[in-house]
């Protein structure tokens, strides 16, 4: 192995060269995880139209209304509401009207709701109803024509992946991030009770399906049920599972206190996040396979996800801080340490539905969106 290629690997461990000096991480402050965060932030603008520095960027990988970058925009969003510089909120601002606020393509396909989230965040922020009416519009269609399909995860031989025929309703874990924040506040911000009717009933339709109990976590959708690893273990996909924290994270705050499905929902993401909790590796990240951890690569997206799950949990009171403090601790450091000598978020698993390998530049518009969303939660937390 070369220098400079143990060099690499010792920096996203947190460990360090004889005789080589480390940089320690930046402090957690509420300013430093700001700074840090819009920082990132200014480097992801510079690159949203050009997608060459993604390793496998694909088809909808340059497209802005579809979910690879709308995830970044819903770190922005947080990152906007948390003392950022004008020029955040000025972007989110700007790609909403060069969208048309337009959602995705595909009216019933949650990856296509995911832009909404944003637009939503607009519509209170200087853009308006404007910014609600192809939102509204998109949602009315799912509500007047609820898709009766399975959630059985069938990729047909003619037509492929895209095909399958229960991508009309929320049948792959990561749904629980796209879609349902966005009907929830549309709820909130229209009075209209249905968004909010329709979003919790397939939630739950998801949550009784893909939901694990035994282990407390996600199958990504129900072809991982039955697989296992060479060490005969299950196989939950870390970003897949952190989608659904991160979902959890967005969608609770948007129910009402009293609300009894708002405790539910409460409820499942303390018993997901003592699970997440346990699972987190020595270094602060998480494995790209949460049940194997050995020999594992650094992984910065679902590392983000749960960093900031864990730290709004802190704050919204569900979780203790002494007992959660340090895992957000060790999440927050392996996330700064992550930031390549360009810039970039590196360690980001590229595109896929389950747990692969990751490289230290390996990066994407939605690592850098829960890099955002960690950063917010962080800084609420105030930690020194």
């Amino acid at each position: 192995m070369s220098l400079r290629t143990a060099t690499l690997l010792l920096l996203a461990l947190g460990g360090a060269l004889p005789g080589v000096a480390m940089a320690q991480p930046a402090a957690a402050s509420p300013q430093a995880a700001i700074d840090a965060a819009t920082r990132l932030a200014r480097w992801q603008l510079q690159r949203m139209s050009d997608t060459s520095h993604i390793s496998r960027a694909g088809g909808e990988t340059g497209n802005p209304r579809a979910w690879e970058q709308a995830a970044f925009w819903v770190g922005m969003t947080a990152l906007a509401d948390h003392g950022a510089p004008p020029d955040i909120a000025a972007a989110i601002l700007a790609m909403g009207r060069a969208n048309q606020w337009q959602p995705g393509r595909l009216p019933f396909f949650a990856d296509d709701h995911a832009i909404t989230q944003s637009y939503l965040w607009a519509a209170k922020h200087g853009a308006g109803s404007e910014a609600l009416q192809a939102v509204r519009r998109t949602f009315d269609k799912v509500l007047a024509n609820p898709p009766r399909v399975t959630l059985a995860f069938v990729v047909p031989e003619k037509g492929g992946y895209g095909a399958t025929e229960c991508l009309k309703r929320w049948c792959w874990c990561d749904a629980l991030f796209m879609a349902p924040p966005a009907m929830l506040e549309l709820s909130r911000q229209t009075g209209d009770r249905r968004y909010r009717d329709y979003a919790i009933r397939e939630i739950w339709a998801t949550v009784n399906f893909l939901y694990d109990p035994a282990e407390r976590l996600f199958y990504r959708d129900s072809r991982f049920f039955d697989r296992r690893d060479a060490k005969g273990r299950k196989m939950f996909w870390s970003r897949g599972n952190g989608w659904v924290v991160a979902g959890l994270a967005l969608m609770i705050p948007k129910l009402t206190k009293g609300d009894p499905e708002r405790r539910k929902l409460e409820a499942l993401f303390v018993e997901m996040a003592g699970k997440v909790k346990a699972v987190q590796k020595p270094d602060g990240y998480w494995a790209p396979s949460l049940l194997a951890p050995e020999d594992s690569p650094p992984e910065s997206s679902g590392t983000a996800f749960y960093t900031f799950g864990l730290a709004w949990g802190v704050k919204a009171g569900l979780l203790s801080r002494a007992e959660y403090e340090p895992a957000i601790r060790k999440g927050w450091s392996a996330l700064q340490r992550a930031i390549q000598p360009d810039g970039r978020l590196g360690w980001v698993q590229q595109v896929s539905d389950r747990p692969e390998q990751v490289l230290a530049t390996d990066t994407q518009y939605y690592g850098v969106g829960g890099f955002l969303l960690a950063a917010a939660a962080v800084a609420d937390l105030k930690l020194d």
